[in-house]
């Protein structure tokens, strides 16, 4: 999946895109619209806390931190015995999945809190009232999507691409 960017000037040709989108069999769930707040959305499918923060980067980063500081402690914990508890092979990969857990939680708890990082350079045009509408597509229609915006929407920003990290939306 890759994620496409468009800019749009207002909410009256966002409504016009979303429509083509449907249209064009894009199922509504992996449309995602960001407004300047307070900015009435009527019928668009608004973007959630997924598309809006770094709660996703954030996850992946704590998953993998954890654990990789789970396996440290408990390589450690095998090598030096000092509690006279020996550790095995399954203790280790016990405290790995422990720290993944641990690390994936508290960093999507601040994640979460966090304004995208993906988002922020197209911040001061939405708050300049712009809109900012996310496409999730397979890769094969991504051509096939930007130029159906190209055509019925010469008004839209195309900004780019890139991919669903991880693949779900």
């Amino acid at each position: 999946m890759r994620r496409l960017y468009f800019l749009m000037p207002d909410i009256a040709t966002t409504h016009g895109l979303v429509e083509e989108l449907l249209l064009s069999h894009v199922e509504e769930h992996h449309i995602h619209v960001v407004a300047k707040e307070g900015t009435p959305m009527e019928e668009l499918p608004e973007a959630n806390l997924m598309q809006k923060s770094d709660f996703i980067p954030a996850v992946e980063k704590g998953l993998s931190l954890g654990a990789a500081t789970g396996l440290i402690c408990g390589l450690v914990a095998m090598a030096l015995p000092v509690t006279g508890v020996i550790v095995g092979g399954g203790a280790v990969l016990f405290i790995a999945a422990a720290g993944a857990g641990v690390g994936g939680l508290m960093s999507s708890l601040v994640g979460a809190g966090l304004p995208s990082s993906r988002l922020e350079k197209f911040e001061e045009r939405i708050n300049a009232g712009e809109v900012l509408v996310l496409v999730d597509v397979k890769r094969p229609r991504v051509h096939e999507i930007q130029e159906l915006v190209r055509k019925h929407h010469p008004e839209a920003d195309i900004q780019g691409t890139e991919p669903l990290s991880p693949p779900f939306p």
